[in-house]
């Protein structure tokens, strides 16, 4: 057998007993497994000894992850104290491939005196732990991927799915939405586009240079160069706090092209800026300004004012979206 078809059989063995398992849990079993988490009023628990242990992890992970408060308990530190963390309302899934772990058994007593709800993923369904559960899911195999049938291969693989569907399933019934994920995965890509907005990446009106209408052309050029973002704002001549328009390195560059040298001295801020400029609220998300900066059809936008109740509260660069990922 070559390496590459051993690695497929491992993966197909595995992949039958996901399969058997999944036409072997019953309807009844399964609405009761749910609704076992559904009606969890505190956080859910995982405990497992070994690469059950492992297991739990990963499905406590999963579950925090989509909004479902989760931890590990270790069984060991439990009888020493973390035993603690077990509260009323809290859901207790214990994971065993024999059903018989003594480390799970022995702190069964303890998690009922705290009336927490019990809930096995068991390779043995009619076993010692099961007695105690208030529901089991059957997470047993015919035999292990291993040539070493104590290798565990298809047991910890069937009770990772069975504790990716129990996920999915908790979400359907809670009807977690993508910003509902989002929101517990601020540095992922979705998290960031869902939840980053323009207050979060904008330069704040306080760092922003701004220069009246009536400025000198000597003004401008050392406003654009002091503040060195790309472009300045220009004021509105009779409401404080308005905008009149903005000036880019761009704008300063065309009006310089399209008069005489000799005409420089007597540019002033209003004949070089771009009056009634496209601007964006501070509360909008930013990956909606980032789509209005690349789909505007006039020409190229690099920076955004950004403007709430007709007051100037920042400006927005292309460069800060790009750096936040968004692009």
């Amino acid at each position: 057998m070559t390496a590459q078809s051993s690695l497929s059989s491992v993966m197909l063995a595995e992949a039958e007993a996901i399969i058997a398992a999944a036409h072997r849990i019953h309807p009844e079993e399964s609405a009761s497994a749910v609704n076992v988490l559904v009606n969890c009023t505190g956080k859910v628990i995982l405990t497992g000894v070994g690469k059950s242990g492992l297991v739990a992890q990963k499905i406590a992970a999963s579950f925090t992850s989509v909004g479902l408060m989760s931890v590990y308990l270790n069984p060991l530190d439990a009888l020493h104290g973390d035993i603690g963390v077990v509260a009323s309302g809290d859901v207790i899934i214990m994971i065993s491939n024999s059903g018989e772990t003594n480390e799970l058994l022995a702190i069964v007593p303890y998690v009922k005196k705290r009336a927490a709800a019990l809930l096995g993923i068991l390779g043995k369904p009619v076993s010692s732990i099961a007695v105690h559960c208030d529901a089991v899911l059957d997470a047993s195999v015919a035999h292990e991927a291993a040539p070493i049938d104590q290798v565990p291969t298809s047991s910890t693989a069937v009770a990772m799915a069975i504790g990716d569907a129990l996920t999915v399933a908790w979400m359907t019934a809670k009807g977690v939405s993508v910003a509902d994920f989002a929101m517990n995965h601020p540095a992922g890509a979705i998290g960031r586009r869902l939840t980053l907005m323009v207050r979060d990446l904008m330069i704040p009106r306080e760092k922003l240079m701004m220069v009246a209408d009536s400025a000198t052309l000597p003004d401008v050029v050392d406003a654009l160069t002091t503040q060195a973002i790309g472009a300045v704002l220009v004021k509105h001549p009779t409401s404080e706090g308005s905008l009149g328009g903005i000036i880019t390195d761009g704008d300063l560059r065309r009006a310089l092209k399209r008069t005489p040298a000799d005409k420089w001295g007597a540019i002033t801020a209003r004949e070089l800026m771009t009056a009634h400029p496209i601007f964006v609220s501070s509360g909008v998300p930013a990956i909606e300004a980032l789509t209005l900066m690349e789909r505007n059809a006039k020409k190229a936008i690099t920076v955004l004012p950004v403007i709430d109740d007709e007051n100037v509260v920042g400006m927005l660069r292309m460069h800060d979206l790009v750096q936040a990922g968004l692009s």
